[in-house]
């Protein structure tokens, strides 16, 4: 059973690994975030794409610290209020999405390999070709070369590109990334828990897997293995 004080903990741990993994995503752009202490991470300058300008690392941050350091004059800036209890629609931001976070202990049974899942054969991508071959099946095939938010500087220690290829071409991935003591996976594609969840375990066996999600793609995250502890908002600068 999982207490109070250690559910705390957990969504404090997932937190600080998505925002590991932003930092990554924004460094890998040229820019230069920071810390505030436990309580903040932020970037002056906007961020790419669907990532967040500021996440909150602990409970009850003032708000007013949240958007004093991020760019709201530039279209797109967003906050992940991580533990939900943020009011921003005074400075301006309106609700863009609710979400859960979601963790799963190191050591648990793997889900079988669903139907969506069998017959793939799983990966590191490896290289800049590789990385532009996986953003492209993640985009739908819609992506520029080059334009998108993911960098050949994050192929990197604690960050892994998984990829699932059926007869050689990328049809499902997700994105493994270490931070706060556990394993975030985020940018999941393909249906590919079964896939997925079977690496992270293989490469990091002793660490909990956490991540956040909504809708349809929760449930699919409960059926494998996962249980929410606890909602998050992203904030959207309403222009």
């Amino acid at each position: 059973m999982i207490t109070d004080g250690t559910m705390t903990t957990l969504l404090r741990r997932a937190a600080l690994n998505n925002a590991a993994w932003c930092d990554a995503v924004c460094r890998a752009h040229g820019l230069a975030p920071r810390y505030d202490g436990e309580q903040l991470w932020s970037s002056a300058r906007r961020t790419p794409p669907m990532y967040p300008d500021a996440v909150t690392l602990e409970p009850a941050v003032p708000a007013g610290s949240v958007v004093r350091g991020i760019d709201t004059a530039s279209p797109g800036c967003s906050v992940k209020d991580s533990f939900a209890d943020l009011d921003l629609a005074g400075a301006g931001f309106e609700v863009l999405f609710e979400a859960q976070w979601i963790h799963r202990p190191a050591g648990a049974p793997l889900p079988g390999a669903e139907a969506e899942a069998a017959g793939l054969e799983w990966s590191e991508v490896s290289g800049a070709e590789e990385l532009a071959a996986w953003e492209a099946a993640f985009d739908g095939g819609e992506s520029v070369e080059g334009a998108g938010p993911f960098r050949p500087a994050l192929l990197g220690e604690g960050i892994v590109f998984l990829a699932g290829r059926a007869g050689g071409r990328i049809v499902a991935g997700a994105v493994a990334s270490t931070g706060g003591g556990v394993v975030g996976v985020s940018n999941l594609f393909g249906a590919a828990w079964a896939g997925v969840l079977g690496a992270v375990s293989a490469r990091w066996p002793e660490l909990d897997v956490v991540g956040y999600e909504h809708g349809e793609d929760l449930e699919a995250a409960v059926r494998c293995g996962f249980a929410p502890i606890g909602p998050l908002r992203v904030w959207l600068f309403a222009q």
